[in-house]
């Protein structure tokens, strides 16, 4: 599969964010990694639909995915050779009543946890499609640059999946990230993002698959009962990898 090339990777540092318009896995994997994510879904007991965090932990088959050369090859021209996987995440918005995500970057809720944030990067899978009606992703690019916002707390967190959003975002310079099954972006962790509810009567799932580059000490005391895996390469940090 065709990675990204020098041009791909001047528009991520600039913007901080990545759209391929590419498929990720083969028509089969893809199958195969929706089909894990729909047992999750039906097992997912009194958690909400976007609360399936880190299902990895407890579901090796996800590691065929997270730790694919089809993943790793589009990490690492942004990260390097030496890649640790960070945490995944299926989120689920469901028709109609889908809750939005509020402006925020990742790396605001990683604060304290890692030595630095400059080399983390997302790769968003989508498994439905993601459109503006059911609440695709949504970025400010360029934002990128800090990770850090100031914040405020939201009058009524439920309804949110997150119960801060950050303060005075220009929502005229958004960009919506509409993407088809099978599709993926990629985006930094400081980068300012969010999404609207879905008001639609379809779903969208996406898959996040998060990583670090191994520059970067993840601090165990911050840390605990986290699980990282070295995906590529070596440490340069000296942390703790699961054994994969």
């Amino acid at each position: 599969m065709k990675t990204l090339d020098k041009i791909d990777v001047e528009f991520y540092q600039k913007n901080g964010y990545i759209l391929p318009q590419r498929q990720l896995f083969s028509p089969a994997r893809f199958a195969e990694l929706k089909a894990i994510f729909e047992e999750h879904l039906t097992n997912k007991g009194s958690k909400r639909s976007d609360e399936l965090d880190v299902p990895h932990f407890t579901d090796p088959r996800l590691l065929n995915f997270l730790l694919s050369d089809e993943a790793l090859d589009m990490v690492e021209p942004i990260l390097g050779p030496n890649i640790g996987l960070w945490s995944s995440h299926f989120i689920s918005k469901d028709p109609y009543s889908g809750r939005p995500t509020p402006w925020h970057e990742d790396s605001a809720y990683w604060e304290g946890r890692v030595s630095f944030y400059s080399k983390i990067v997302t790769i968003w899978l989508a498994l439905d499609p993601a459109t503006r009606e059911n609440g695709c992703m949504r970025v400010i690019p360029g934002t990128h640059d800090n990770g850090f916002s100031a914040y405020e707390d939201l009058a009524n967190p439920t309804a949110y999946t997150f119960g801060t959003q950050i303060k005075n975002v220009d929502e005229s310079k958004a960009v919506y990230f509409e993407l088809k099954p099978g599709e993926f972006s990629m985006h930094d962790a400081r980068l300012i993002h969010g999404a609207e509810a879905n008001t639609s009567p379809n779903r969208r799932c996406g898959y996040t698959m998060r990583y670090f580059s191994t520059e970067i000490k993840v601090y165990p005391e911050k840390n605990p009962g986290f699980k990282i895996w070295l995906a590529r390469g070596k440490d340069l940090a000296g942390n703790f990898y699961e054994n994969a």
